[in-house]
């Protein structure tokens, strides 16, 4: 990430900024890793610390299922029921030690609490819905498409257009960053990366709130949920500057690498961590070798568990696919395209796929959402009809 500015600031950090009547505005630095990695100053008209009171904590740790086989699976993500508040409707299906994959379908706004996840970077996509993100760095508005990037402790709001909403959302022990391999040493992304700072969209909008009253939070922390109320809005931010935020990007900005021969998945890489890379399939030309086969290659999923989020048109690599379908080959076997499908992609010209992958290097489990919505003879699929 780059360095933004919002709203006013003084000249010098950790310097004495006042307000009109003469009191000071009270600094808040927002860091990353300690004091060694990304962060912003914020300037709060009131000091963020003013707790009235706590409720009781409640846990909302995965309840897992132990399930000993290795094999394919593949989940209907659209099954995910809807609900009206937007953290109840947050399902996860797939988790480690590293990070949670989440399915939401949340009918309402946030218009009564805020949200902080003090564990995890969030990545949340828009699959269908829009809205705003508010948070006290300013608003962002999302839609169809977009990757919502949320650092850890980060205290937000979604606020929804209608009551369609689906939600996939990948929360991450590390930061999630942009590639290593598209920056150069300043950070700035390189110019063969598949998208550029043009296309990151930053807060704006800067909204003040200069209000007292029961502000209630929910702060997650090692899966349980701490119901807090502070005595300040949230949104009290004058002015910040620096290099942790919130921000957006549309997966229809990514634009696709392509070659005389298949290419591998690496080339669709949009965001890693320590722990996991995302990548974006996007509509995209086929390979233009005259014998090129379009169809990827079988391969063995030795170092990572591959998970697939199909979010709109055909896919050349299977015969049938839905929107919000999940699936999920495990590291330890091979996986490729299914019977008949190498043959027909040959002089495909062309795919519209659109599609989010995460691939975790440590094994994802199962939780008791998964098992409600699996198809369980997925993995019969590579088998001739």
């Amino acid at each position: 990430m780059h360095y933004h500015s919002l709203g006013q600031i003084p000249h010098k950090r950790h310097t004495q900024f006042r307000k009109p009547d003469g009191s000071l505005y009270a600094e808040e630095l927002f860091s990353t890793e300690g004091f060694s990695d990304v962060y912003s100053l914020l300037y709060h008209l009131n000091p963020p610390t003013m707790i009235r009171q706590f409720g009781e904590p409640f846990s909302v740790a995965p309840k897992m299922i132990t399930d000993n086989q290795l094999k394919p699976r593949c989940l209907k993500g659209f099954q995910i029921a809807p609900e009206d508040d937007y953290l109840k409707s947050r399902k996860p299906v797939l988790v480690n030690h590293d990070c949670k994959i989440i399915l939401a379908a949340p009918r309402k706004s946030m218009t009564d609490y805020f949200f902080k996840n003090a564990d995890s970077d969030e990545m949340i996509f828009i699959h269908e819905g829009s809205g705003v993100l508010k948070t006290m760095y300013g608003n962002i508005k999302f839609g169809y498409g977009d990757y919502l990037i949320v650092p850890r402790g980060t205290t937000y709001q979604l606020h929804f257009d209608t009551e369609q909403n689906r939600l996939l959302i990948l929360e991450s022990y590390a930061p999630i960053r942009t590639p290593k391999r598209y920056r150069n040493h300043h950070g700035q992304l390189l110019e063969h990366s598949p998208y550029c700072e043009r296309d990151i969209r930053k807060p704006e909008h800067l909204e003040t709130h200069n209000e007292q009253g029961n502000f209630l939070f929910y702060i997650k922390k090692q899966d349980i949920m701490y119901p807090y109320t502070y005595l300040n809005h949230p949104f009290d931010v004058i002015g910040w500057d620096g290099y942790c935020y919130p921000f957006a990007f549309s997966i229809h900005d990514f634009e696709p690498i392509t070659g005389r021969i298949h290419m591998p998945p690496p080339i669709h890489q949009t965001f890693e961590t320590s722990a996991l890379v995302v990548c974006s399939f996007v509509p995209r030309l086929y390979d233009y070798h005259p014998l090129s086969i379009p169809a990827p290659y079988h391969h063995s999923n030795i170092d990572s568990d591959e998970v697939l989020y199909y979010v709109d048109g055909e896919f050349m690599s299977r015969a049938h696919v839905e929107k919000g379908m999940i699936t999920q080959h495990p590291a330890g076997i091979p996986h490729g395209p299914q019977p008949g499908t190498v043959e027909k992609s040959i002089g495909a010209k062309e795919t519209p796929e659109l599609a989010v992958m995460i691939d975790t290097f440590r094994p994802l489990f199962m939780t008791e959402h998964t098992a409600a919505i699996e198809m369980p003879d997925y993995y019969l699929s590579w088998l001739p009809k």
